[in-house]
């Protein structure tokens, strides 16, 4: 049955007329076929088209989502890139987050970086005045603030730092721990950064340098007296007075005269390089920074006023000389001069810290070996180590050479003399090197030499110079480093007595530490001058911990008394743990390697060689 007409006409047919005829219907059908047959074979393809319209093409299927149509072929291709994705993708996502998580361990801080963030926190314990909320030693308060009631100081002297296991404010060590702690800032700021150290190492410094502004008349260009010293004790004196008294800062009523010195180029040079240093510091505070410029300067130039200049100590023999007595400030000079030229860029101050005047009356090329021992009263090597970065970084050339060059020879010896083959100073059994020539309160002076020795080794590596010479003899700088290492860790208990020598650090440490505070119980009673000795003659071990505290160390036998009687032995001290902190920033490398050779050359103008002066003429 035909249910299409080709033609275009109805080809339908009737159900009620059904024909019984076979014949009939077979010569119908039969010829129907063969006229349409041969219809198709005689025409062309136009004309078919024309007589049996166009062929059926294949339908596209669409799927109808209410408010969007699609084809099937585009909606396959939509699910396929979809499941493509997933198992790119999503699967493993997914079977990543089904595994147990195994996350990367944090990185393990070396032994000098733990001993580190123990060591600032000794500055923290020494704090005098009204002491900040997060001050974070709880045994310590609110002390000393009444002192400098007797100056024309408005607010009095209140702040800085107790010194030592006593509760005297002494300027001269003080202001070498800032100057200490601001180069180790300035060198190794990413470190400190590295290990979250950095604010609280500024609130150190600005804590201290505060403080020395309050000394002098910070306002004017030309002073003429320094409060040098807060309390202490007159030799053979029985007046209460901070070593007659065992008080805790916290209940000190004695008296506590301030000393005024009305000369001291000593002092003055050092706290000149206090708050120059500081200066670079806090450089992105440009206020703060510029006031302490200017204080370093009106410093400066008390310290070169030649009718002034007297050490310091000579003004007090029974009240300062016992204990800080210095012996020169020639080093002060060099020292102060070469902060003030990093802090300004002005170089007259470079000019006078390479005046060959300043090391030949400084005696800096006798090569004396106590002269290459860094302290509080020696600033030589320090001094003459931060001019050879000069050299080695920006080489200003003539007229300066000459002296860079000799001061950089002198640093490659001083550090020769610390080395073990070289035979300069003892050592004993353990290991330790001897700089204080078997005096006492050794460890401060090889803290200070291990820093030196650990920034010099940064330096030539910032350099491309892979050591130096000693004499004929070729020193990697690895030898040095080690060195460094060596000493650090012995004072951080490789030694013989097993012992750790920093308060807090290890499992074995001094107990008995000779400290005011640390040894009178935070039990918010009162003990008088004379009654708070029975915490000093007791036997058991303190009841503070002044953590991070570094004492003065073991005999040259390897031998340490950790009783508080001892003070040589256990009184911790400003100016030893600077170097302490300084070395331990310089060495540890968890928080990275290297120094920043740049901020301290922030304010030094380009250095143009100068054209040397053509030589005299001949004469016959």
């Amino acid at each position: 049955m035909h249910t299409g007409n080709n033609w275009g006409g109805s080809f339908e047919i009737n159900h009620g007329e059904v024909t019984t005829s076979g014949e009939y219907d077979r010569s119908r059908t039969s010829e129907w076929d063969s006229a349409a047959l041969y219809h198709h074979q005689n025409l062309d393809e136009t004309q078919q088209s024309w007589l049996l319209g166009p062929q059926e093409k294949k339908k596209k299927k669409y799927v109808d989502f209410g408010c969007i149509v699609i084809s099937h072929k585009a909606l396959k291709w939509i699910l396929g890139s979809i499941l493509l994705a997933f198992c790119v993708i999503g699967l493993p996502i997914i079977i990543a987050k089904s595994l147990p998580n195994h996350k990367s361990p944090p990185i393990t801080p070396d032994n000098y970086s733990v001993a580190l963030h123990k060591a600032l926190l000794f500055f923290n314990a020494q704090k005098s005045g009204k002491l900040p909320k997060n001050n974070g030693i709880p045994w310590r308060g609110d002390s000393g603030l009444n002192d400098g009631n007797d100056t024309d100081v408005k607010g009095g002297l209140v702040g800085g730092y107790y010194d030592a296991g006593d509760n005297i404010k002494f300027h001269f060590p003080m202001s070498y721990s800032m100057t200490m702690l601001s180069w180790s800032v300035i060198e190794y700021r990413d470190k400190y950064k590295n290990i979250n150290e950095y604010n609280h190492a500024r609130d150190l410094i600005k804590w201290g340098t505060d403080y020395l502004l309050l000394t002098f008349n910070s306002s004017a260009t030309k002073i003429n007296k320094i409060y040098c010293q807060v309390g202490g004790h007159r030799n053979g004196s029985q007046t209460p007075d901070d070593h007659i008294c065992w008080q805790k800062p916290e209940d000190m009523d004695y008296l506590r005269p301030t000393l005024t010195c009305q000369s001291g180029p000593d002092l003055a040079g050092e706290m000149a390089a206090a708050l120059a240093a500081a200066s670079i510091v806090f450089k992105d505070d440009n206020v703060y920074s510029t006031k302490l410029i200017k204080g370093a300067q009106t410093l400066f130039a008390f310290a070169r006023d030649s009718g002034k200049r007297m050490a310091y100590s000579r003004s007090y023999p029974a009240d300062i000389a016992p204990y800080y007595n210095s012996t020169g400030y020639y080093d002060e000079y060099m020292w102060g001069a070469a902060w003030l030229f990093y802090a300004t860029g002005n170089n007259s101050y470079l000019s006078l810290a390479t005046n060959p005047g300043i090391p030949k009356n400084a005696k800096a090329f006798y090569m004396i070996p106590d002269f290459s021992v860094p302290s509080w009263n020696n600033k030589l090597p320090s001094a003459m180590l931060l001019l050879t970065r000069l050299r080695l970084f920006l080489n200003p050339g003539y007229p300066y050479e000459d002296m860079l060059q000799m001061y950089h020879n002198v640093t490659g010896l001083n550090m020769c003399s610390y080395l073990h083959n070289f035979h300069v100073f003892n050592w004993t059994n353990g290991g330790l090197i001897m700089l204080s020539r078997g005096g006492p309160q050794n460890l401060q002076y090889v803290a200070n030499a291990a820093f030196l020795a650990s920034l010099f080794v940064d330096y030539l590596n910032a350099s491309g110079v892979p050591g130096w010479y000693c004499g004929n003899n070729y020193i990697p700088s690895d030898v040095l480093r080690s060195f460094a290492t060596s000493q650090m860790d012995y004072i951080l208990g490789k030694n013989p007595m097993k012992m750790s020598y920093v308060v807090g650090y290890g499992n074995k440490f001094p107990r008995h530490v000779h400290h005011r505070g640390a040894s009178t119980p935070n039990d918010h009673k009162y003990y008088s001058c004379n009654g708070g000795w029975k915490w000093f003659n007791t036997n058991n071990a303190n009841p503070n911990n002044i953590a991070g505290a570094m004492v003065g160390g073991p005999d040259q036998f390897d031998k340490f008394s950790d009783l508080r009687d001892h003070y040589n032995n256990t009184e911790p001290t400003m100016a030893g743990n600077a170097g302490l902190v300084a070395a331990l920033v310089s060495l540890t490398t968890t928080a990275g390697n290297g120094i920043d050779k740049n901020t301290i050359f922030t304010a030094v103008p380009p250095l143009y060689p100068q054209t040397p002066p053509p030589p005299p003429p001949w004469k016959p």
